[in-house]
């Protein structure tokens, strides 16, 4: 089983089967990157659009470079330089550059739905680049993807720890929601006012401290307090004492298992949520998932082009 829509809006409606055939896909493009011509055609005559309306580097860089190398024509689209500061809407935008024959918007926006709301009024194929604090699903399943390719069975026997500012965290949810669907046992741990006051809907382990969260953990996700989307507002210690109550360093590592893997999605903030000898240390993976982050988006590039026709 394929994957046949349009569009790539979240992981929650995606199914365990299709999942898998994005992974499957994106071991192909991770061999044509580690080649010496990292090269191919199949999205020749293709044209791709990176419209983000927010600040970004791994995932717009990677989404260009993905494209690029399956032979696209891409174009970079930043709001703060487009008619968007002349009140232009995001219906209009959207319509506008579909009107121009583009195939594919990879779209990032601060609010919650907006890819959605491209994707229904726009006959351009959407992928979801992150919106508000609802969905990061290329995050996810690059996420999964560096998991596999690790040695972690992606099954019920599998502990992922999922610590920081889950209430605002957009690849939170895509993890979540992703990793549910493999019967993945999740562990939730986040200062009181970063824990969703619904985090009850994801049925998932709510640790009460970071040691509960690393211990027996065979994954541990670490993420950043969101300041652009309203951290900054809340009530938390000083980033000395956030590190002290919510950061990772060696001596909790030492509590999940001798293999476990750390990954961030970036950026990192060095000494809050994640010490140096953490982020630079034998368990970090998170380098490896910049790399895979390309062949994955690929992977979903290639799969929405076919579905054009």
């Amino acid at each position: 089983m394929g994957y046949k829509h349009k569009d790539l809006i979240g992981t929650r409606e995606l199914s365990k089967e299709e999942i898998l055939y994005f992974l499957e896909a994106a071991k192909e493009f991770k061999e044509l990157n580690l080649s010496q011509v990292k090269k191919n055609d199949y999205l020749r005559g293709k044209t791709t659009i990176n419209a983000f309306y927010e600040n970004s580097t791994r995932t717009r860089t990677s989404f260009e470079i993905a494209a690029k190398r399956l032979g696209a024509d891409t174009i970079n689209f930043s709001s703060s330089s487009s008619s968007v500061t002349k009140g232009e809407s995001l219906n209009d935008t959207m319509n506008n550059m579909a009107a121009m024959r583009t195939d594919i918007i990879v779209l990032r926006h601060p609010s919650s739905g907006a890819a959605k709301f491209a994707a229904d009024r726009t006959d351009a194929s959407i992928v979801n680049a992150g919106d508000g604090t609802n969905e990061h699903p290329s995050q996810a399943l690059l996420d999964l993807f560096t998991l596999r390719e690790h040695g972690k069975i992606l099954d019920k026997n599998l502990n992922v720890a999922i610590i920081g500012d889950i209430a605002r965290s957009r690849v939170a949810r895509s993890d979540i929601w992703a990793m549910k669907k493999f019967g993945i046992n999740l562990k939730l741990f986040a200062p009181r006012m970063m824990m969703p006051k619904d985090a009850e809907v994801f049925e998932s382990q709510i640790c009460k401290n970071m040691e509960e969260a690393c211990e027996g953990s065979d994954v541990i996700i670490m993420l950043r307090i969101q300041l652009e989307r309203g951290g900054a507002d809340v009530a938390f210690p000083s980033s000395r004492e956030y590190s002290k109550f919510f950061g990772l360093n060696k001596n909790r590592i030492k509590l999940a298992k001798p293999n476990a893997i750390v990954l961030h999605p970036g950026p990192i903030n060095r000494g809050v949520e994640l010490n140096s000898d953490v982020a630079d240390g034998t368990h970090s993976v998170i380098l490896n998932q910049v790399e895979n982050g390309v062949a994955i988006r690929m992977a979903i590039l290639n799969t929405l082009a076919k579905n054009r026709g």
